[in-house]
């Protein structure tokens, strides 16, 4: 499902343990780390859509999680042109993507990347809040900013912390706990 103007519709999804560290994960065979996200069926809501990524791409059920807030409006970044598919039609330029942020309120062994017959993770980690918006890959970068930023507030006014401003090269967000898929 393509817009009009070639953005496919999308969730992204940022997951927040008690500590206000992220849930951050590897790609299957890559290199590259992101929040959890995928594109939207024609009859999902946004909502819909987020619950079924989650449970697709870490194991986690609606019970594991709570809704603290989501973006105002879709959040689009453009593909780099080695991306985009020119031979297809309708042509998809890139994602807009309405974000959620949820709090796990369930245990973490509750998380699984081999929930789905083709996991998009294999490796997840906790990692400071900010850090993924300085190492998420480049033509991301400005939509994680823009949801992480949206969504510091919410988060220090939950956890009675002070996240500060947006670092732009974090030092020390550097992985502490996390789990290879089973």
């Amino acid at each position: 499902m393509i817009d009009v103007d070639g953005y496919r519709p999308n969730v992204g999804i940022v997951l927040l343990n008690a500590d206000g560290r992220l849930f951050w994960a590897r790609r299957v065979n890559r290199d590259g780390w992101q929040f959890p996200q995928g594109g939207m069926r024609s009859d999902e809501t946004p909502l819909e859509a987020m619950y079924r990524e989650l449970e697709e791409e870490t194991g986690l059920c609606p019970g594991h999680v709570e809704v603290i807030g989501s973006t105002r409006g879709w959040l689009r970044y453009k593909l780099p042109s080695r991306y985009i598919r020119h031979h297809q039609r309708p042509t998809c330029i890139g994602q807009k993507q309405v974000w959620f942020l949820l709090r796990l309120v369930g245990g973490e062994d509750a998380l699984r990347l081999d929930a789905s017959e083709k996991p998009e993770f294999d490796i997840w980690r906790w990692v400071d809040f900010w850090y993924p918006a300085n190492h998420v890959v480049n033509f991301k970068r400005q939509v994680y900013e823009r949801a992480l930023r949206q969504f510091a507030p919410l988060v220090e006014t939950l956890l009675s912390l002070e996240l500060g401003p947006l670092p732009h090269d974090d030092p020390g967000g550097p992985p502490t706990k996390g789990r290879e898929a089973a």
